[in-house]
């Protein structure tokens, strides 16, 4: 089977994401000696009013971080929205060193469900949107050279299927209708803890320069005044990380109680990257 064209879609609002989905793409289009690569970013509002256009005898790299142990759950009406008519698939998602949950056999499903065919599937690690113990430099080089030869292993099965049956992809863990349900956060002492309403505050170094406002995938941060963060917020850290003046801060007091856990528990840890 040959395929005609790649597309290399994601959200990624801090770029790990994004990082990986464009090196295991632009492989595969390098080893086609110059397959026509599409990058479609639908991180903001804005780029998530169509669904992409993914036909038959394409190739879809599809790539979101993990929250909670499943897919971004404001994501869902969009990526449901998708249709093909037959193009393949390669759900990769980003975990921050804990777990990645049932995130991957959920995008699995999505794309299947949209006609889409997985070819192959896998989790890889990023540095964790909360904290910069967790995972800190991942994706490194040698996380790139992992993507880089799953990229090569995807053209070689491609070059072995007939285009017609697809064995579908296994992926451990919980299926629909819930998929486990989303990981219930703890706080430093185990205890679980809520912080669902918690809101990036603004500290007086503002600049109103509004960086902010341009990364925020929810469209969540005020136009006139970018110190207010009116929307909702999913807590993914991009206005933080963007902000270059530094004045963007989570003070929750059970959001950061569950930062510590989670330092306290995985900082250590050595996150593996599972291929399927």
């Amino acid at each position: 089977m040959q395929i005609r064209r790649i597309h290399a879609l994601y959200f990624s609002p801090t770029q790990t994401t994004r990082t990986l989905v464009t090196r295991i793409a632009g492989t595969i289009a390098n080893i086609g000696q110059g397959l026509p690569l599409d990058i479609r970013d639908f991180t903001l509002p804005l780029d998530r009013q169509e669904a992409p256009q993914i036909a038959g005898g394409e190739l879809a790299i599809v790539g979101l971080p993990v929250y909670a142990g499943r897919l971004p759950n404001l994501l869902l009406p969009y990526l449901k929205s998708w249709k093909s008519d037959g193009a393949l698939a390669v759900p990769v998602v980003m975990y921050g060193n804990r777990s990645y949950g049932n995130a991957l056999t959920e995008l699995r499903d999505i794309l299947e469900n949209a006609g889409f065919h997985s070819i192959a599937a896998a989790a890889f690690v990023g540095r964790h949107s909360f904290s910069d113990k967790l995972a800190t430099g991942r994706p490194n080089q040698t996380d790139l050279h992992v993507a880089e030869q799953f990229a090569e292993k995807i053209v070689r099965r491609i070059a072995c299927a007939d285009g017609k049956n697809f064995a579908l992809i296994e992926i451990p863990g919980q299926t629909a209708p819930d998929y486990g349900g989303y990981y219930r956060p703890l706080g430093v002492g185990g205890e679980p803890v809520n912080f669902l309403k918690a809101k990036p505050v603004t500290t007086q170094v503002c600049t109103a320069c509004g960086q902010c406002l341009t990364v925020c995938p929810m469209g969540a941060i005020d136009a006139g005044n970018p110190a207010v963060v009116s929307g909702i917020c999913i807590k993914c850290n991009a206005c933080i990380r963007h902000c270059p003046a530094e004045a963007k801060q989570f003070t929750d007091e059970a959001y950061l109680s569950h930062v510590h856990f989670l330092e306290n528990t995985y900082s250590l840890s050595k996150a593996a990257i599972e291929l399927f």
